[in-house]
């Protein structure tokens, strides 16, 4: 089960503006790399998604135009960095369904307790400040059986690989916006009290990443 941490002992989370990374996964976006492999498991995940709609940590609006308005009433989306912003408010003119976006952590979403059907991250968890805290947010402000979608950067399986994670962690923490590529990201999401229906790994041995959806069931 989750455990509440008391406010007093809270870390406060502040907005960031990761300008030359943001730059930097913005070219991203546009290589073979986000085509071949990243756009198709966005489409799987965010076919998942229905009613009203959380993303979490939304980066440059690269799921914006996914959005099934068949399944999909609206996104609320919230980004906390200032530069990343700058791309996803372009890239709202290409959605199909109502999108707000909002410069805020995951950690302190500013929503009510149940609002939404589904929530939706990719590759969030592996760099936000307080994951566990931010999982018990999302948790929050979901309905009852609602859907939470997750494509993340993964602690690997097997000794070396993770040794060669620990090794990197503290360089990807530097250069790609607090990415840390060593969460044990899957066991966070079980104590948070969501239940995994479905995982599949979709990376490679260091640089694991997996596919989720899990299930609020209080």
């Amino acid at each position: 089960m989750s455990q509440t941490t008391p406010a007093d002992t809270i870390k406060p989370t502040a907005t960031t503006n990761h300008n030359i990374f943001a730059t930097f996964y913005e070219r991203l976006s546009r290589s073979a790399y986000e085509r071949s492999f990243m756009e198709p498991l966005r489409k799987e995940m965010i076919a998942q998604a229905q009613g009203v709609v959380l993303e979490i940590g939304a980066g440059t609006g690269l799921n914006f135009a996914l959005y099934n308005p068949e399944q999909v009433e609206r996104v609320e989306a919230v980004e906390p960095d200032s530069a990343m912003l700058r791309y996803a408010r372009e890239r709202l003119k290409t959605a199909h369904v109502p999108i707000t976006l909002t410069q805020a952590p995951v950690e302190t979403l500013p929503f009510a307790d149940k609002t939404f059907d589904s929530a939706v991250a990719t590759l969030v968890f592996c760099s936000v400040t307080d994951p566990m805290r931010g999982l018990n947010e999302v948790r929050r402000v979901l309905k009852p059986g609602g859907i939470l979608l997750l494509i993340e950067h993964v602690r690997a399986q097997g000794a070396f690989a993770q040794q060669l994670q620990n090794i990197i962690t503290p360089v990807t923490k530097r250069v790609a916006g607090n990415c840390h590529w060593n969460r044990d990201t899957e066991r966070n999401v079980i104590n948070a009290d969501f239940e995994i229906e479905s995982r599949r790994d979709a990376g490679g041995r260091v640089q694991r990443m997996v596919v989720v959806r899990a299930r609020h069931t209080t």
